[in-house]
C-alpha cells in the first residue's frame, strides 16, 4: 500500500513527485510511501523548447527537462518509487483504498495524483464520467479536464497540470503539481497548511 502515488511523468507529475519527496525530513512525511508511474510517452514536452521558464537555461528543450527531472527524483529523493513504462488503464476504489491497473501490474495507495496530458485519448477506466471540456482551449482542439475543484476530485484523488483545467505552460503546470503536493503534505500533517523549502545554511 502506498500512501501516494502520483500518474504521470510530465511537468505536472514530476514537480508533484519532487515536493512530496523533498518532505522525507519532516515527522509528517518521512514514513510515508510515495510512488510515480512513469508513463508519459504523449508529454507535450517532447517537443517543447523552454527559453522563458525561469531558471531554466535557453535552449533547454522539453525531452531534456523529463530526462533530467527523473535524475534529479532518483538523485535527491531515491525512496520516490519509480514505476517505469507502465501505463495506467483503470482506477477505483475510494480516499484511503484506490486500486491502481496498468497493462502491467496492480497497485494500491492511499491518495492517487492524475497528472496526465489533456489529450482525448485519455481512457482510464473509473474516471472516464469525469470528462468534459476543457475551459481554457478552444474547442477544435477537443482537449479535456477532469472536474475538479481546486485540484481536488474526491478524497484522495486530485488531479494537476493540464488535466486539471489549466492552460499548457511549463511553469504553469509544474506549479500546479508543486500545489497538489503541498495539499497532500497538509493533509499527512493533520491539516495544518504546509510547504517544503530548502534553505542555505552556513
Amino acid at each position: 500500500m502506498y500512501d501516494a502515488i502520483v500518474v504521470g511523468a510530465g511537468a505536472a507529475g514530476l514537480q508533484c513527485a519532487l515536493v512530496l519527496g523533498s518532505a522525507i525530513k519532516a515527522p509528517y512525511a518521512a514514513d510515508k510511501r510515495i510512488g510515480i508511474i512513469m508513463h508519459q510517452k504523449a508529454s507535450h514536452l517532447q517537443s517543447a523548447l523552454l527559453n522563458n521558464v525561469l531558471g531554466v537555461a535557453s535552449q533547454t528543450s522539453g525531452k531534456d527537462i523529463l530526462a533530467s527531472g527523473k535524475d534529479q527524483l532518483t538523485t535527491n529523493y531515491p525512496h520516490v518509487e519509480q514505476i517505469a513504462s507502465q501505463k495506467v488503464i483503470a482506477l477505483q476504489g475510494e480516499a484511503g483504498s484506490y486500486t491502481i491497473t496498468t497493462n502491467k501490474g496492480t497497485y494500491r495507495s492511499k491518495i492517487v495524483v492524475i497528472a496526465l496530458g489533456y489529450t482525448d485519448v485519455f481512457s482510464i477506466k473509473g474516471l472516464m464520467n469525469l470528462v468534459e471540456p476543457h475551459a481554457l482551449s478552444p474547442k477544435e482542439k477537443n482537449r479535456i479536464q477532469l472536474k475538479n475543484t481546486q485540484h481536488k476530485v474526491k478524497e484522495g484523488l486530485y488531479v494537476a497540470g493540464t488535466l486539471a483545467g489549466w492552460r499548457s505552460q511549463f511553469a504553469i503546470a509544474a506549479g500546479s503539481g508543486a500545489q497538489v503536493a503541498t495539499d497532500i503534505l497538509t493533509e499527512w500533517n493533520n491539516g495544518k497548511h504546509t510547504k517544503v523549502h530548502d534553505k542555505i545554511t552556513s
